[in-house]
Formats: structure tokens, C-alpha cells, sequence
């Protein structure tokens, strides 16, 4: 992707946080940082999308990459269904007009499931205006569980190793990445 190429960040997994935390939590702007290495990023707010697929199908015709950062999984996989992003990364991923990425959260909801990734996050965590009901199947935009942040320096490295341990003992394919790691498909 050069120049111009249209980036949508989706923060949607930090909902459960205070806005004042939340900046703390993601470390740095990801939309700016997008924004300095050439790119028209903008931030996505995908409850603003509730209900609304059309509207946010037509908003991202000419968005080239849809970054999903860290949080919850379980919200993240939420808001994805709620807006309707789900299907439309499924099906502009599968025709390759749209590139997929994210790190943490954003990593874990393109795999087959999030079961293990339950060991890590907290399932029935739904802020204001999100549906209780937990999602359990990711994008599968790969047919493995993503599990982030295993033998890495992070706060989330244990509850990491624990789902390692918990997908191996439930025999699920999964890929365990350490912090810095990534997949490429």
C-alpha cells in the first residue's frame, strides 16, 4: 500500500476502559502513527456502525486496511458482529480488495475461535450498548486460535501460557506468538 491508501483503526476492544485510560493503554496513536508513514488513516468507532452495515460497507469502499488494536477479544469479536464488519472483512479479505491486521485482541479475533482465548480475557465482559451474548467463532480468516503475547515481556504473558495449555489439553490448532511475531496469509 502507497500513498493515500485508506487505513481504518479500530480501537472497539479498549471500550470496557475510560477514555482517559484508554489512550495510556494503547501506548501510542495508532492513526497517527499510520498517518507518518504515509498512509489516510482514521479512527473507526464502530458502535457508531450498531445496527448499520450498509452505511459502514459504503464508509470503507475504498479502504485498502482495517487495524484492529488490543483489549478485549470478546468486545472486539462483539462490535465486529454489531456493526456487520464481520462479514464485510470476510468477504473484501476473500476477494483481496481489504487487508485484515491487528496485534493482541485485534490478532485473536481473525482465528478459527476464541475458545482458550477465554483463559486471557474476560467473556461476559460487555460495555453499554453491546449484546451479552458471547461470541465463541472468530473471522476464521485463519483455521487456527491465535494466542498473542506468549514468552513476551507483557502484563498478559501468564494468562497467555495458560491458554497454550488449555488448547493443547483440548487438542485445537492454534499458533502461539511471542510480542514482535507475526502471520502473514
Amino acid at each position: 500500500m502507497r500513498g493515500n491508501a485508506k487505513v481504518a483503526v479500530v480501537s472497539n476492544a479498549l471500550d470496557y476502559i475510560s477514555p482517559d485510560k484508554r489512550a495510556g493503554y494503547r501506548g501510542f496513536n495508532v492513526t497517527a502513527a499510520f498517518r507518518e508513514s504515509g498512509l489516510d488513516a482514521f479512527d473507526l468507532d464502530l458502535r457508531l456502525f450498531f445496527n448499520r452495515a450498509e452505511e459502514l460497507d459504503s464508509l470503507l469502499g475504498d479502504t485498502r486496511l482495517v487495524w484492529a488494536v488490543g483489549g478485549n477479544s470478546f468486545i472486539l469479536r462483539r462490535a465486529l458482529r454489531q456493526s456487520g464488519l464481520d462479514g464485510i472483512l470476510i468477504q473484501r479479505v476473500g476477494e483481496g480488495s481489504l487487508i485484515y491486521g491487528g496485534w493482541s485482541a485485534g490478532a485473536c479475533v481473525a482465528g478459527s475461535s476464541l475458545r482458550g482465548v477465554h483463559v486471557m480475557d474476560d467473556p461476559p465482559l460487555a460495555p453499554d450498548g453491546y449484546d451479552p451474548e458471547i461470541i465463541w467463532d472468530g473471522l476464521g480468516l485463519v483455521d487456527f486460535v491465535i494466542v498473542p503475547h506468549v514468552w513476551s515481556l507483557h502484563p498478559e504473558t501468564l494468562g497467555a501460557s495458560a491458554a497454550v495449555r488449555w488448547l493443547r489439553r483440548e487438542k485445537l490448532p492454534f499458533k502461539a506468538l511471542r510480542d514482535g511475531e507475526v502471520i502473514i496469509r
